[in-house]
């Protein structure tokens, strides 16, 4: 008699198919780390940038003087930065916030060797929001006394200086305008860390 059981044969899955599923994982791993790498780079590059420009405004704010050309026998007609609480304040956010960057630069380093790291670039977006807390407050601080050098305040009484103390008024509106722009780069290097943290 004639069985009628047909035998079962497996038939091994191809070897092309089998190695054409491990390129297409691994080129999405190497795309994926090239987004990271790069991102890492931009945000190298930024915070260089962000050093410059707060140093810049601590540098500029801080050789901010200007003595009028006369003077009388009791009074000598002088403007400096340290005639102001705020611009003092300024001055020595701007030099801790120029510290932070350059000490964040290693950390930044590290997120390029390994774009995979998640604990930098987390210490780097909390700091990084803290910094910006900062800038933005003695920014916005200074510009209040800037806004009144320029126009003053009739109802207070308060005169504008900037016609008399010209050089002095230029080189703290400069301080000021630098310091927003490290505010700027600060916000984009949030956005940057939370995008990448975001990938992970």
């Amino acid at each position: 008699m004639m069985s009628s059981d047909h035998a079962a044969i497996d038939v091994p899955e191809s070897s092309a198919a089998a190695k054409g599923k491990a390129p297409l994982i691994g080129s999405q791993r190497e795309q994926k780390r090239g987004i990271n790498k790069g991102l890492g780079i931009a945000d190298f590059l930024l915070r260089l940038g962000a050093i410059t420009s707060a140093l810049a405004a601590a540098a500029t704010m801080g050789t901010s003087d200007q003595t009028l050309p006369f003077f009388t026998q009791f009074f000598q007609f002088e403007a400096s930065y340290d005639d102001l609480p705020t611009f003092m304040f300024f001055v020595i956010a701007m030099a801790l916030i120029s510290g932070y960057l350059v000490l964040s630069l290693p950390f930044s380093i590290v997120i390029i060797v390994r774009p995979y790291a998640v604990a930098p670039r987390l210490l780097l977006f909390i700091l990084d929001t803290v910094a910006l807390t900062l800038t933005t407050a003695a920014g916005g601080a200074a510009t209040a006394i800037v806004y009144l050098a320029h126009n003053g305040n009739p109802n207070t009484n308060w005169l504008a200086i900037c016609n008399q103390f010209g050089d002095f008024c230029q080189n703290v509106s400069g301080a000021v305008v630098a310091s927003f722009v490290t505010v700027v780069v600060f916000i984009v290097l949030i956005l940057l860390s939370g995008f990448a943290l975001k990938r992970h």
